[in-house]
């Protein structure tokens, strides 16, 4: 009967897939010239043509863990948690436990595709085999594309990364790090449509270079029984561009709770960041963060009481340099390890760096000013369900007051790049948060997300470039290890930007609600040889998710896997 439903549930696939694909092509033949194929970077923009959401990285399956502990009564940590991501890459087969043997386990694979825009992508991942005693490995990647969506090569975009990281097990002790370096070319296409009488755009004057330097260290006592767990992790993190801008950023959190006895703890942690930002100007940002609580169970009650204190050394806006936040929590488990239901009051001092800015936003200007995102208050409830071990719930919703919160707008100097902007006052901010997803026997996995924002700002006319409304709705299928269909459907709400033209007029200017369907589909031959599709932005919408920024059209990838 199993295999009954398998076959009827593959005929079902392979027909809508037929029946979309005749539609698609009868709708190609009145589409634009101009019409191109892009990217599925759920997040900001489509640039990065050739990945469904980066969040899903197909090398962690191969991370070989230690063994788990079992949980206390108490669980310390209080976590909004948020569902992993829906790209899983299956082209290894999932390690599989039988009564006396271990089935072979790939820890390195190759991947190699093409597609149309002149792109190419490349990946590679190296890991160790089965170990308990330590786990490292490298990857490798390049992706490009040759030409865009405006004015060819004008357009056209580049991204390449090498990484190492481990982790060595010793007796209750972990220690680890990572290392990763990568480049991103990239070119402000966003500028105005040329005249007739027009000098072409020189291609160099738009170029921007980013240059990526990533260093961590970490260890901690989690794999261990001892009343009092600890975390502590140090990272340096530079970036530099084509205009002269470099930050580096050396920080250190650390995270530590005493567990008094079997229905309370005590949780200290701490977070120091000391970044120094030069372009125009030398601009040193240091940013301090102590956070103390108490948190007890009482039967199905969990309590938490403490307070946070943060320090800024930003100017900007008049930022407010100390800070005190109380955190009060309370959590109900009328169902344990089923039913959560929680709610409480907080704020948090959250840090800003260019490092982080210019990957939510490529196309900032020089100069930018940056600044902390300072969350005074903020009022929250939610719940966690599990159900049948099959579905998972997840929903929030949220009350909270922002002072710096950043807003990205088109320069007045250049319109093709992007100047930081802040609200004089406090802006509030209403969220409404909620997710489902639903696994069965790693062969369907469907999944809901969604996430609303409502902004009231003070002095700003709109929340630019911060779209009220983001969701996705998200399925894979595992057909007998052997074929792997992944596909999402996501949306992403309409926002505005505000156009300066050079006689000084100002246009406000509304960017497009964002409909996008991206589908990949894997054929493993062998355990070794995989070929694989992938198809995004199959409406073909040139939809732009920043002003002056339109996206790709269809982007198809074909290429195949090796894995050893």
């Amino acid at each position: 009967m199993k295999n009954k439903l398998k076959l009827a549930s593959l005929a079902i696939v392979l027909s809508v897939g037929y029946s979309y694909l005749n539609t698609a092509q009868a709708q190609n033949q009145n589409w634009s010239e101009g019409t191109r194929l892009e990217d599925a970077e759920v997040v900001v923009e489509k640039n990065r043509v050739i990945e469904l959401p980066q969040a899903a990285r197909n090398y962690e399956k191969f991370r070989i863990n230690p063994p788990e502990i079992t949980d206390r009564n108490v669980r310390y940590r209080f976590s909004d948690y948020r569902l992993p991501e829906q790209d899983i890459e299956l082209q290894v087969k999932v390690l599989t436990i039988k009564q006396d043997e271990l089935t072979k386990l790939y820890g390195n694979y190759l991947k190699a595709g093409i597609g149309n825009y002149g792109s190419l992508y490349l990946k590679g991942y190296f890991h160790n085999k089965r170990s308990k005693d330590a786990s490292y490995g490298a990857q490798v990647s390049h992706i490009s594309s040759s030409r865009g969506p405006v004015d060819k090569d004008n357009s056209a975009v580049s991204q390449s990364d090498i990484s190492l990281h481990g982790e060595r097990y010793l007796n209750g002790l972990t220690v680890g790090g990572d290392l990763k370096y990568g480049r991103e070319k990239r070119y402000f296409y966003g500028y105005e449509p040329l005249l007739e009488n027009e000098a072409e755009v020189d291609r160099d004057s738009i170029k921007q270079v980013f240059n990526r330097i990533h260093a961590q260290g970490f260890f901690h006592n989690h794999n261990s029984n001892a009343p009092f767990l600890y975390k502590t992790n140090a990272r340096f993190r530079h970036i530099n561009d084509q205009y002269d801008m470099s930050e580096s950023n050396f920080a250190v959190d650390f995270r530590s709770e005493y567990g008094i006895d079997d229905v309370s703890a005590f949780k200290v942690d701490a977070d120091l960041s000391v970044l120094s930002h030069k372009d125009s100007s030398d601009v040193s940002r240091g940013l301090f963060k102590l956070t103390a609580a108490y948190e007890r169970q009482l039967n199905a009650l969990r309590l938490t009481i403490g307070a946070r204190i943060a320090y800024t050394g930003d100017e900007v806006n008049d930022a407010r340099q100390l800070n005190v936040y109380p955190m009060v929590r309370v959590g109900l488990e009328p169902i344990k390890g089923n039913l959560l239901i929680y709610g409480g009051i907080g704020g948090d001092l959250e840090r800003t760096t260019l490092y982080e800015l210019t990957q939510e936003n490529p196309f900032l200007a020089p100069n930018v000013q940056v600044a902390d995102v300072n969350k005074g208050l903020e009022i929250y409830g939610g719940f966690q369900a599990n159900v049948a071990n099959y579905v998972h719930l997840n929903g929030r919703i949220a009350y909270q007051n922002f002072r710096n919160l950043y807003f990205y707008n088109n320069s007045v100097e250049d319109p093709a790049k992007f100047d930081l902007l802040y609200d004089d006052g406090v802006t509030n901010v209403f969220n409404i948060y909620g997710e489902a997803s639903f696994n069965y026997s790693d062969e369907i996995r469907l999944g809901l997300k969604a996430d609303y924002n409502s902004y009231n700002t003070a002095s700003l006319d709109h929340p630019f470039h911060r779209p009220e409304l983001m969701a996705s709705v998200y399925g894979t299928y595992n057909f007998y290890d052997k074929i792997l269909f992944n596909s999402e459907l996501y949306y992403i709400g309409d926002s505005f930007g505000r156009i300066t033209r050079p006689d000084g007029t100002v246009e406000l200017r509304q960017t497009d609600s964002i409909v996008d369907l991206n589908l990949k589909a894997d054929y493993k031959f062998t355990n070794n040889f995989t070929v694989f599709l992938m198809a995004n932005n199959l409406f073909g919408k040139k939809y732009e998710r920043f002003v002056n920024y339109p996206n790709k059209g269809i982007n198809l990838i074909g290429g195949v896997t090796y894995s050893f």
